[in-house]
């Protein structure tokens, strides 16, 4: 139907773009994995491990990333606990108001990351607007110093800002359950929550599956609410690899990091879309 021509003119430039800006600095970063740094701050192309063995032998460095796995991994379970609930009511109870809620959802997702993190940080300060409501309720006598600059200012920041993404899809997932499966289920004589354990939660498991996906894909790599909330102890993986690139001129390091946490991400993406496939129904 469509010339040979008009097809490597829409099939060229995409596949130009991918390999420009995605495969050739994969193959960059790769090979600066291998490479090291002179004393003199020049890299060295001499092919070796040193950066994979001192990833492993300074505990600098894995606890860091298991920490920032620690982290992500809360972030997805509490994005989970908030986005399914209101999933679930937007797809079965919200009736006519539907758009309605879908649209203040989303509406997050428009404002700033920055503005988002400036916010929870005024917020969780020690004269902002948490400490001075607990001390105005006489529930504390000084500012809570925990809330800005720990794990836990990290965790609900990113948890704020990632549950949209986990929203979304448990979303799809649950609109695409056909409702003849949920009135058979209830003619049949189960109760709500048998045609909900039995019924729905199983087919929205691809959903729930997209949704953890994405909020601990985006929290792993985030670095700039640790940078801003999160203090020496909310330091995560990121920020080092920022660093390594930055001020410490480690690029081979820095490199070594980051196709680690590419392994990582992959890996899950993979295991995701498989849990995703046996889980469908359609």
């Amino acid at each position: 139907m469509f010339s040979r021509a008009y097809k490597t003119a829409v099939t060229v430039p995409p596949l130009l773009w991918v390999t420009a800006f995605l495969l050739l600095p994969y193959a960059l970063m790769f090979c600066y994995s291998f490479w090291s740094v002179s004393p003199e701050q020049a890299i060295v192309h001499s092919w070796n491990f040193q950066n994979y063995k001192e990833l492993f032998q300074k505990a600098v460095y894995w606890q860091t990333l298991l920490r920032s796995m620690w982290i992500a991994a809360r972030v997805m379970l509490f994005s989970l606990l908030l986005g399914y609930p209101l999933a679930y009511f937007l797809s079965f109870y919200a009736g006519k108001r539907k758009d309605l809620f879908y649209q203040l959802v989303i509406i997050p997702l428009w404002v700033s990351y920055l503005v988002r993190a400036y916010a929870w940080k005024t917020i969780l300060g020690s004269g902002g607007v948490l400490n001075t409501l607990l001390q105005y309720a006489h529930l504390t006598t000084h500012p809570l110093d925990f809330l800005l600059y720990s794990p836990f200012a990290v965790v609900l920041t990113l948890t704020h800002i990632y549950t949209p993404f986990a929203i979304l899809p448990i979303y799809a997932a649950l609109e695409h359950i056909p409702r003849n499966l949920v009135e058979a289920s209830h003619d049949l004589g189960a109760t709500p929550a048998q045609t909900f354990w039995k019924v729905i939660f199983p087919l929205s498991i691809p959903g729930v599956v997209a949704g953890a996906t994405f909020a601990f894909v985006l929290s792993l790599g985030d670095f700039l609410a640790p940078l801003l909330l999160g203090g020496p102890s909310g330091i995560m993986i990121s920020n080092i690899v920022v660093s390594l690139f930055g001020a410490a001129y480690n690029w081979p390091l820095g490199a070594a990091i980051s196709l680690a946490m590419l392994v990582i991400v992959a890996s899950l993406l993979f295991f995701s879309e498989r849990l995703e496939k046996k889980w469908s129904f359609s």
